[in-house]
């Protein structure tokens, strides 16, 4: 049996939860085709496993583990999309501050899951919290306009103080992540 997993940060701060949902009203207001993260889901991605075997879903648990850092701040600022505005896929909110820590932190996980044979990431990496997902090219120049006024949004901070391994089941009402393991401050 195989686990679909990732590891993640999860976003606990309620000022910037709740400007993230204002900006999905004001993407949904365009009337582009999005699906958007349910508030729950917000989060940040340091590594996407995929679907893995069981046994190396715990071996994966044991480097997120071993992972060790000292607490610190990301500051969440900016909107954007992947890849552009002529045909974006995903509209995110950037990563200004804590950048480098969390560079650290990623680096820290990749060298611990390289150690158990995982594959290294082959993209650079580029923090960002998925704030949905565009399903067609319906209104996108709307959306390439409000996307573009947002690009200055200041979302606040974000306490980063463990990072967890994540399984995702996917479902026809969207995935449903649960805990398999976290890192230890320190």
């Amino acid at each position: 049996m195989s686990v679909r997993c990732f590891v993640a940060v999860e976003c606990g701060s309620a000022e910037v939860l709740k400007g993230l949902r204002d900006t999905e009203a004001r993407l949904a207001a365009t009337g582009a085709d999005l699906k958007f993260v349910e508030p729950e889901n917000f989060h940040l991605t340091l590594k996407f496993l995929g679907e893995v075997p069981e046994a190396r879903a715990g071996e994966a648990a044991q480097a997120v583990e071993a992972v060790s850092f000292q607490p610190f701040s990301i500051k969440v600022e900016g909107v954007g999309v992947f890849p552009g505005l002529n045909k974006p896929s995903v509209v995110w909110a950037g990563i200004t501050g804590g950048v480098a820590d969390l560079a650290a932190v990623f680096e820290g996980l990749e060298a611990g899951l390289a150690r158990l044979d995982f594959d290294r990431e082959r993209r650079r990496f580029s923090p960002h919290l998925t704030i949905c997902r565009v399903r067609s090219g319906r209104n996108r120049d709307r959306l390439a306009e409000e996307v573009a006024a947002m690009a200055d949004t200041v979302f606040g901070s974000v306490d980063v103080d463990r990072v967890k391994l994540k399984r995702s089941v996917l479902t026809p009402r969207g995935p449903v992540y649960t805990d398999l393991a976290e890192s230890r401050v320190g």
